[in-house]
């Protein structure tokens, strides 16, 4: 039971890495459909000093866990059949 719970653990690991870095590759590239708007949503804290910026993105962490339990949901439901 646990070897099985460490594969799914790496395998979600290695799965966001990619999933991650094609992100990052597009928005480096310029590639507009994949621009995200976290980050810059209503609810997110910009504060910016002379030296410093400190950010606290509230609201884009808010829809990232709904969108990753959403989607882990209907994950888990579709292996369970």
């Amino acid at each position: 039971m646990a070897t099985q719970m460490a594969k799914w653990l790496i395998g979600l690991g290695v799965f966001l890495v990619i999933v991650g870095g094609i992100i990052l590759l597009a928005n480096r590239l310029g590639v507009s459909g994949l621009k995200l708007p976290f980050g810059r949503l209503p609810g997110d804290i910009r504060i910016q000093g002379e030296n410093f910026t400190c950010f606290i993105p509230i609201a884009s962490s808010i829809l990232l866990s709904i969108l990753l339990t959403l989607i882990l949901n209907l994950l888990v439901r579709f292996l369970n059949r």
